[in-house]
């Protein structure tokens, strides 16, 4: 099994609380006009919204986190890993690609739907081995992660196309999305933990 840095516990640790964190400041800035509940945070980081800057910040640290970690987590499988640093460069190009401040953007929902859909796969991809592998890249609890994320994201669409709690329904899915690479990482062994078989005694 192979180990994975202990810096990766940091990388994904940031990565839930710097979004929390983004859209909690950003909100702040917007005030009371701004429901949470029932507005994305695309909308907080929409050209012209008050905690824009905010917001922007707070999807680049995103980004640089999932990145950081998908290349450290050395214990999940290739594709795994690819598929997290996609959500990753999804997650600075959202930042790039800010939503209108009114309407629709092809551009910017296309890299939503993209980034959402490489985060929500990527448990899947990167299971690695049985019952030896770390609990959290077994493949059972991975394709449990995964159904739970899809099954966010389609309450998120629903919610969408309706007077609905949007906001809740995409705080809920992209929290769980970003605190997923920090349980695999705080699963998996790491530099410093010696093997049991080298601490073992003859006999």
């Amino acid at each position: 099994m192979r180990f994975a840095p202990r810096w990766v516990l940091l990388s994904s640790g940031c990565a839930p609380l710097v979004l929390i964190g983004g859209w909690t400041g950003a909100a702040l800035f917007e005030g009371p006009a701004y429901d949470p509940a029932t507005e994305t945070i695309s909308a907080l980081g929409a050209y012209g919204a008050s905690g824009f800057w905010v917001m922007t910040a707070a999807f680049l640290a995103l980004g640089a986190c999932h990145l950081l970690t998908a290349w450290g987590l050395r214990t999940a499988a290739t594709a795994g890993r690819v598929a997290l640093g996609g959500g990753g460069l999804a997650a600075l190009a959202v930042a790039l690609l800010p939503a209108p401040t009114s309407g629709g953007s092809l551009r910017h929902g296309t890299v939503v739907a993209v980034g959402f859909t490489l985060l929500a796969v990527w448990p899947v991809l990167a299971a690695n081995g049985g019952a030896a592998a770390p609990w959290a890249l077994r493949l059972a609890p991975s394709i449990v992660v995964t159904v739970l994320m899809a099954a966010g994201g389609a309450w998120f669409l629903i919610e969408m196309h309706r007077p609905g709690n949007a906001g809740v329904a995409e705080r809920v899915v992209t929290f769980i999305q970003s605190v997923w690479p920090f349980v695999v990482a705080a699963s998996c062994p790491h530099h410093s933990e010696v093997p049991a078989e080298r601490t073992a005694g003859p006999g």
